[in-house]
Parts: structure tokens; C-alpha cells; sequence
């Protein structure tokens, strides 16, 4: 098969349909694998587990089956458009929804305490059609039906409380519909801006891209029998091998892959901000970092090294910030003031990414009103006209269901406009830096907390803010709109695009309903106190207490956060100028938003490792030797995955499981 005829391929019907299942199924399991038996995560992260473990199974056997019957069943763009059906969901059956979901909903009511006041203080202000009127259903949610264990998971489901929670499913499955409706239209809109404007790179797809070609080539036996292949896939097998034994078996020796450097540092002076440091080893995402140009990954450790020392500096000038400064934060990992540079960052960054995509802009709108006639070639799933008008009808919808509860009507525009810039803003980061595992340091409604005040929300719209949020905003670890940005890219020379998405929507629909059910059934067979979800909890927990210490103490002064908001703004737009008007600028703009990610504590020397490998690769071999090098990262990437998927299959036959990649 030709390349162009590779790159203009019809998708059939039977890669969608098997696509479809397997999505399907991942989201039924997902919850039993996850929350119950605490085993390896089946998806986490932008980059999920069995999707991949899965397509890398499926080009083997696919390859093995063309040579005996002569014949594929499958050509190397299906498997990976299967495999995009399938990462493209996985994310909803745990942490991207359903993970938090359930709780979020019935927290208010379960946890309520004389102590914490809730009854008094929240109670009056809750939406009563977003929880479930029926006490005994909650109460059952955390500790199970009467029998639960001894039932049959089919009779279980007839018999969930389903009276209780039609209502609050209806409600927010309107909710989440409509905000995954603006998702996909916005992608559609900016794909190709992205795509071909400015000719993203998406690390995240090239060794899928790389299975597909070797498959449709006839080369799947060469690929895999690369000598530089061979030895990345020796690294992790040994590794996760040896650990994975001393993991069941503690006699067996372990190979360390965390070092706490921390003490190695002061707790105070310049390098005070390190005296916490750790350094994880994981082999997949070094090889992610190769396979990221060098600008990109070389800012994500260098912002994230200047970080701490921007906190050692400010001690040792004697800028002794107390944390109490930092005030009321939902950020799911902001601990100090001086993190909150990212609010102003996020907002320039977005202001960077619009400005950029000005003509763009002005043609879309321009073809949305009728003025000019839709580009050519087509490359979107839909209509240019389409997603403009599906769009602006998606917010408008979610700004109408905000207000229908009660939220002041400025507040919901300001609050689902903060929503989706975030999401924009975070899909860029992934998608372009090859992040698969990635968290935000600072939540949407914290800049508009910065920049008005608790009192600006009123009581019912910050109490609406904060839930909305933690449904589908602030938690991006699995979050689907990078992945539809990914899945735009699959697609693009497709030429059956419109048949995919369908066979997408289809999977998204099935996806959330079979999530639903999956962990309702979970909580109602074992109850929820027995699934060890306890970040799930405090996480939840932590929300309302929130909302209720702004309720009863709003605080006063926040010129900390406004001094290093506007910082950060001043930062990323000195980055962002210098970024586009001078070539030789070494550094990417896209780091400064990861400095204070948790993501970025872990993954921070992969990224350095991954840097420097492609540089002196790139600096002392040129092309030639960065093209059989990469076989190698690849490797590492390939064997990573196939050894937690191996582990994670291992744990659904045990009570634990060894944990390969980060959860």
C-alpha cells in the first residue's frame, strides 16, 4: 500500500463496530478493576493503559493472521482508529467522571455533621433535583443492599434505588452532555488551526502511527525485531520484572525507582524549594520526552527547577509568604501563594492561543454568517457553520441550566466561560507536549475568586461553581477533551471522517451510560466505604467545607494571589512575545503552565533525561542517528505499557496489584 493511499483510508465498518465494544466493555470494568480491587488503573492519564496494551496485541495478532490466510483483517489505520475509539472514553469510567460523580452528589447530605454545620448552612442553598431525595438510597450507596454481595450483577441493577437517581441523572447528564457538546465542537473548530496552521506535534500518537505504518507495510516482524527496539523493551521488562516479583515476594531484591532527594537539600535558604524532591523512574515517559521536540521538553524541567528556586529566593530576600495567604482554593494541588502565578499565566496563554488564531477566527465566523463558503479540502467532522452555531448553543444551554438552579446569570457566563478556557488551554498542553499524565495546579474558579471575591458568586452561584467544577473541570488527568483533540488528528486523512465521528458519539453515549451503572452497581453490591475511596472522599469533602468557609468567613485580603497572578501574567506574556518574535528562543511557553503541577514532580526528570538524549543525539548524530535512536524511546514506551497491562491482568486474579505507571 502506497503512503497516500495509507493517509486517504477507508475506515471499515467492522474496525468501528469492534472499536464500539471494546470501549464499551473497558467502561463496564473499569470501576470493578479500579475501585474494588485497587488494581492497575485500566486507563489514567492521556496515554491510557489498556487501550494501548490492547492495540499493541491486536497489530501482532493481526500480523500473524495476514501471514497465514494471506489476507488482513484489519490494516493498520483501523487498529489504530480502534484504539483511539478506545482511549477517547476511558477516561469517563473513573477519574474523567464517574470516579468523584456519586460522591459529589451525596456527600452534603451523608457527611453532614453537628460539627460541620452543612444541615444549617448548605442545606438551604443545595439545588434539590441535582441529589437524590431519597435517604435510604444514599445510605445504601455507602454500605450496600442488604444481600448485595450475594446477588448476580444483573439482578443487583434491578435493584438499585433507580427512583432515587433518575431525577439528579437526568439533570446532570444534561449537564454533561452539553458540555461535552461545546468540547466537541470547539476541537472542531480549532483543528485545523492546530493541525495544519501551525503543524502541532502530537507525541502522544507517533508510536501508535509508527504500529500502524509497520503493520500496513508488511515490516510488523522487522519493527519489533529492531535491535535498538529490542533494547528499549529490555529496560522496563527487567525492570517491572524484578519489581513486580519483589512486589508478591519481598525475599526477591527491588530495583529502586524513587529516590528522595529531598534531604540532600536545606529546609531553608536558595534551595529550600527542593528539600521535598523526589525522583521518579519511569521508562515510558522518558520516551514520550524523545519523542517531544527539545524546546518543549527542555521548558518543562527548566520551569519546573526555577520554581523551586523562585520559592528559596523569595525566603532568602525575606518574602516569608505565610500559606494562610493563599486563602480559600479549590486548585486540586495548590499548597502556596506564589503557586498561583498560573491564573494569570492560564489567562495570557489563552489570550496567546486566540491571537494566534485571529484569520482563523475571522474565517469561521465569517462562513458561520454566510459571508464566505466553507473551506476546502474539509478536514472537520462536521460543518465550520455547524460547530459555530453548536457552540454558541452548547454555552448558552449550560449558562441557561446554571441559571434555572438559581446562579446569577454573570456568574454562570463568567464561571462556564473560566471552564472551558482552562480546557482549551489544558488540551494544549497535552496534546502538543506529549504530557500523558497531567494535573492543573490551580482550579477555573480560583482566578475569578482572585479577581471578585467570594460575594460576587452569592451564596447559591459558589456553591454551583464548585460542584459543577469537580464533575468535569478542575480533576484532568482523564479529561476528554484532549483526547477528542487527539482523535481530530487520527481522523484527518480519513475518508470516512463523518462515519467516525458517529461511531464516536455513539461510543461517548454508551460510554457515560455504562459508567453510571458500572460504579452505581459497585457501591450498591460492596458499598463505598468498603471500595477504599478515600481521596475520592476527602477530595469531595474538602469541596463543600470550602464553600462553606466562604459562606460564613469570606477572607478579606487576597493581595498575595492578585500580586502573583498578575506576575504570572506579566511572565507568560514576556514568554509568549519572545517565543514568537525571535527564533532562537530556547524556551516554550507552554512550560511555564506545568512549573507547580503535581505532574510535573513526578515526570520532571523524564523529561530531562529525555531531553538531553535527544540532544546529544541530535548535536553528534543528526537525523540519521535520531531516527534509528528513537526505535529505542519507543521501546521503552512499549515495553512499559505491555508490562503493566501484563501486571494489571495478574491483579484482577489477586488482592493487589504492582503498580507500573503513576495513578
Amino acid at each position: 500500500m502506497s503512503a497516500h493511499q495509507h493517509d486517504h483510508e477507508t475506515i471499515r465498518l467492522r474496525a468501528l463496530i469492534l472499536g464500539i465494544v471494546l470501549a464499551t466493555a473497558m467502561c463496564a470494568l473499569t470501576p470493578y478493576n479500579n475501585a474494588y480491587k485497587q488494581a492497575t488503573p485500566l486507563g489514567g492519564g492521556h496515554f491510557p493503559l489498556a487501550p494501548f496494551f490492547i492495540l499493541v496485541w491486536l497489530t501482532v495478532l493481526t500480523a500473524l493472521a495476514g501471514r497465514v490466510f494471506k489476507r488482513a483483517l484489519f490494516t493498520g489505520k483501523e487498529l489504530v482508529i480502534v484504539w483511539m475509539l478506545m482511549f477517547l472514553v476511558s477516561g469517563i469510567a473513573y477519574t474523567g467522571l464517574v470516579r468523584t460523580f456519586f460522591i459529589n452528589l451525596t456527600a452534603p447530605y451523608h457527611f453532614a455533621t453537628v460539627g460541620n454545620a452543612w444541615k444549617e448552612v448548605l442545606h438551604p442553598i443545595l439545588p434539590r433535583a441535582w441529589y437524590p431525595n431519597d435517604a435510604e438510597a444514599v445510605e445504601r450507596l455507602y454500605n450496600g443492599l442488604p444481600d448485595g454481595r450475594r446477588m448476580g450483577w444483573w439482578t443487583l441493577v434491578t435493584h438499585i434505588p433507580w427512583r432515587a437517581w433518575i431525577g439528579p441523572l437526568m439533570v446532570w447528564g444534561g449537564f454533561i452532555l452539553l458540555c461535552y457538546g461545546v468540547m466537541i465542537c470547539l476541537v472542531n473548530l480549532f483543528s485545523r488551526q492546530w493541525i495544519y496552521n501551525e503543524r502541532m506535534n502530537f507525541p502522544l500518537l507517533r508510536v501508535p502511527q509508527l504500529l500502524a505504518d509497520a503493520l500496513d507495510q508488511g515490516r510488523t516482524g522487522a519493527f519489533f525485531g529492531n535491535r535498538f527496539l529490542a533494547a528499549g523493551l529490555f529496560v522496563p521488562i527487567f525492570l517491572h520484572t524484578v519489581n513486580g516479583l519483589n512486589f508478591y515476594f519481598p525475599e526477591v531484591p527491588q530495583i529502586p525507582t524513587l529516590i528522595l532527594a529531598g534531604p540532600y537539600f536545606p529546609q531553608y535558604g536558595l534551595f529550600s524549594g527542593f528539600h521535598k524532591l523526589k525522583i521518579y523512574i519511569y521508562p515510558a515517559f522518558i520516551g514520550f520526552a524523545f519523542l517531544t521536540t527539545r524546546q518543549i521538553s527542555f521548558s518543562f524541567w527548566f520551569f519546573f527547577i526555577a520554581g523551586g528556586l523562585i520559592m528559596g529566593l523569595l525566603a532568602v530576600l525575606g518574602y516569608n509568604i505565610p500559606d494562610a495567604a493563599l486563602g480559600v482554593t479549590f486548585g486540586p494541588t495548590l499548597t502556596r501563594p506564589e503557586e498561583t502565578q498560573m491564573i494569570g499565566a492560564y489567562g495570557v496563554f489563552f489570550l496567546f492561543i486566540l491571537w494566534l488564531s485571529r484569520y482563523h477566527l475571522r474565517e469561521i465566523f465569517q462562513t458561520a454568517v454566510g459571508r464566505r463558503p466553507a473551506p476546502t479540502p474539509v478536514t472537520e467532522w462536521f460543518s465550520i457553520r455547524t460547530a459555530f452555531w453548536g457552540s454558541v448553543a452548547g454555552i448558552s444551554g449550560i449558562i441557561l441550566w446554571c441559571w434555572i438552579f438559581r446562579m446569577p446569570f454573570m456568574v454562570s457566563v463568567l464561571v462556564v466561560g473560566a471552564f472551558f478556557m482552562v480546557m482549551l488551554v489544558a488540551s494544549r498542553v497535552i496534546c502538543q507536549g506529549g504530557i500523558a499524565y497531567f494535573t492543573l495546579t490551580v482550579a477555573p474558579i480560583d482566578g475569578l475568586l482572585a479577581l471578585f471575591g467570594p460575594k460576587f458568586f452569592t451564596q447559591v452561584g459558589l456553591l454551583g461553581s464548585a460542584v459543577m467544577q469537580k464533575v468535569l473541570f478542575v480533576d484532568l488527568r482523564e479529561s476528554l477533551m484532549p483526547s477528542l483533540v487527539h482523535s481530530s488528528s487520527l481522523t484527518q486523512r480519513t475518508t470516512n471522517r463523518r462515519t467516525i465521528f458517529l461511531a464516536m458519539l455513539i461510543t461517548l453515549l454508551l460510554a457515560v451510560t455504562v459508567s453510571f451503572v458500572a460504579m452505581l452497581a459497585l457501591c450498591y453490591k460492596f458499598g463505598a466505604r468498603e471500595l477504599q475511596m478515600d481521596w475520592t472522599v476527602q477530595t469531595t469533602t474538602t469541596v463543600y467545607a470550602n464553600v462553606q468557609r466562604l459562606i460564613e468567613a469570606p477572607p478579606q485580603n487576597t493581595d498575595w494571589v492578585r500580586l502573583f497572578a498578575a506576575a504570572g501574567a506579566v511572565v507568560m506574556l514576556v514568554l509568549v512575545l519572545c517565543y514568537h518574535r525571535f527564533p532562537w528562543w530556547p524556551i516554550h511557553p507552554i512550560g511555564y503552565l506545568t512549573t507547580y503541577s503535581s505532574a510535573m514532580r513526578i515526570l520532571w526528570v523524564s523529561f530531562f533525561i529525555g531531553w538531553l538524549a535527544n540532544s546529544l543525539c541530535m548535536r553528534y548524530g543528526g537525523v540519521a542517528l535520531f531516527k534509528q535512536l528513537r526505535y529505542f524511546f519507543i521501546g521503552l514506551i512499549i515495553g512499559d505499557f505491555l508490562m503493566g497491562g501484563t501486571w494489571a491482568v495478574i491483579g484482577l486474579f489477586g488482592d493487589a496489584s504492582y503498580q507500573v505507571l503513576p495513578d
